[in-house]
């Protein structure tokens, strides 16, 4: 076999791709080809960092690179040969794919390569090629690579072992970053690592938090292999789990052991860098009530409630608190207090918590019932899952449990829809079924205040520890409101507003608000008794008679 003269002029990769292309047609890649091609196998041997059988391969796959579709029978029939003569070289086609200048794509119907633009470019400028390091990038550009490689993966273009190959040199060349450092922290063995990172990549880049083993198994080339992790992960028993980086989903207030997603602490410690809505640092502090920035009130309350309330303050005091849990615990109770706050609008349910709050100095996670309900089918109950995921995540890092406050209720602890047919029923049912089931497991301190007790699901019933119905004030509770609220009042006066208004303190604060406006509005207001009535029959409604709505 002769070398073409043609091919003996200047050597770049490209002319020794022809040469060998030429010199490698039906040979069957006998010794005297090796031979006759020796020097454009050198070339591109130095060149590229591959041995002569690497070379040779590399050769052909850029010539079929205009082919996205390349068959390891082309190339045998190419070289004259039968397929299996190909196949003896398949770790030296393994090896090339794995250094990224062929991408492979796995599927039923067989296997296919196709050579990546950038390599083809490396070759048309007679450059080694060298795969993009991916070095000191920012957290979103790490994950944004991370679904090049996940995408490729999903493709069949990457086998098991070179995405983790790539994932594991992409986490090397990036130790400055946050995400890397935690992640390593967690000494997971490099199977659990890598399926972490498939968690990370579905919730960072998919926004995915309802995942599936579908979602998973598509990583694992081997069967048996994913076979094994899914066992793990149905039984409980995945060291993920153990650790608390991932948890069973919740259907319907019901544990799903057919979906999961990565914990609100896992979330926490992993993402700081990125720029999640939900895991903005300063929406830690959304919904949050500082024990240190509650003003302090007086409230009045009949002698049963006083006593009630006050038991709840000494409960809630660290010293007793810790106690009594450690008991309940012992003697297998749940160690959870849940209470409700029930009765008339104005009578002290919200400042009451806030109150308990301030003197044992404990936070308050306030929760918006209206931003927890979406109009899109099934945000609702993600949005109730993510509260007392934060919750829990407060509760592991406080020095002190902080309380979770449900203000108003009332449309999430009402009756249940029974035989819910219309998707609002059943997002309010599913509601429903997941605080049940998080009452259930609470590790902390939760308060509910509502007007409407009457109403409520007999199921919440039973899960409130604590019941304490809050009555409009009696004749003397109502003399010591307007006295702290209006000191400037006499006896008489105060008297007379108690016996003729009914009310409960909210009512009565707002009277004294308005007073307070008329004394800077008008100075004769000072001492006007009448001006008084006069907003007490405003704030009484019912008293100013009423006109019909509708059609006449």
């Amino acid at each position: 076999m002769e070398t073409p003269k043609k091919k003996t002029s200047k050597m770049d990769l490209l002319t020794a791709v022809e040469m060998i292309v030429d010199l490698s047609k039906d040979s069957k890649l006998e010794p005297e080809f090796f031979n006759a091609a020796s020097r454009p196998i050198k070339y591109i041997s130095r060149k590229m960092g591959l041995t002569k059988e690497q070379s040779v391969l590399m050769a052909l796959f850029i010539d079929n690179s205009n082919n996205t579709n390349i068959r390891i029978s082309d190339l045998a029939d190419h070289l004259g040969c039968n397929t299996t003569r190909v196949l003896r070289l398949m770790s030296d086609i393994r090896e090339i794919e794995e250094r990224g200048l062929v991408s492979c794509c796995r599927e039923r119907c067989g296997v296919a390569y196709r050579v990546p633009f950038e390599v083809v470019e490396a070759f048309r400028n007679n450059e080694k090629y060298e795969p993009s390091k991916h070095t000191n990038l920012t957290c979103a550009e790490l994950f944004a690579v991370i679904n090049e490689i996940m995408a490729m993966r999903e493709d069949n273009e990457l086998s098991t072992s070179a995405a983790v190959r790539r994932l594991q040199d992409l986490l090397d060349s990036n130790k400055h970053l946050i995400f890397v450092q935690r992640l390593k922290s967690f000494r997971f063995n490099e199977e659990d690592e890598i399926l972490l990172i498939q968690f990370s990549h579905l919730f960072a880049n998919n926004n995915d938090d309802n995942i599936g083993y579908f979602d998973l198994s598509s990583f694992y080339d081997h069967k048996c292999e994913w076979n094994i992790i899914k066992s793990r992960l149905i039984n409980n028993a995945h060291s993920l789990q153990d650790a608390k980086m991932i948890e069973f989903n919740n259907d319907d207030g019901f544990v799903n052991r057919e979906s999961f997603r990565m914990t609100w602490m896992a979330k926490e410690a992993l993402f700081p860098e990125l720029n999640l809505v939900m895991l903005n640092p300063n929406s830690d502090r959304k919904g949050v009530i500082k024990h240190e920035e509650i003003v302090e009130k007086q409230l009045f309350y009949d002698k049963s409630v006083a006593e009630q309330v006050a038991d709840l303050g000494q409960l809630l005091e660290e010293a007793h608190y810790n106690e009594i849990c450690s008991r309940l615990e012992a003697k297998g109770y749940r160690s959870g207090f849940t209470c409700l706050f029930y009765g008339a609008p104005g009578t002290g349910k919200t400042e009451t918590a806030l109150q308990l709050a301030r003197q044992t100095g404990r936070d308050i996670m306030q929760v918006n019932i209206s931003e927890i309900k979406s109009m899109w089918v099934g945000e609702s109950e993600k949005n109730i899952k993510a509260v007392f995921d934060k919750y829990r995540s407060k509760v592991e890092k406080a020095s002190l449990a902080p309380i979770l406050l449900f203000n108003e209720a009332d449309a999430v602890i009402g009756k249940r829809q029974e035989g819910a047919e219309r998707a609002v029923e059943k997002m309010e049912n599913s509601i429903q079924n997941i605080i049940l089931q998080e009452m259930e497991t609470l590790n902390g301190i939760l308060i509910a205040t509502t007007n409407l007790a009457q109403n409520m699901d007999r199921a919440f019933e039973r899960r409130f520890l604590y019941k304490v119905k809050f009555n409009k004030p009696s004749l003397e509770a109502r003399m010591q409101i307007w006295h702290t609220m209006l000191p400037e009042l006499g006896e008489a006066e105060i008297r007379a507003l108690a016996e003729k208004y009914d009310f409960s303190g909210g009512q009565i604060e707002n009277v004294a608000r308005h007073y307070a406006i008329d004394t800077v509005l008008h100075s004769d207001a000072a001492s006007s008794l009448e001006k008084l009535m006069a907003h007490c029959d405003s704030e009484r409604l019912e008293q100013q008679g009423s006109r019909k709505i509708g059609f006449i």
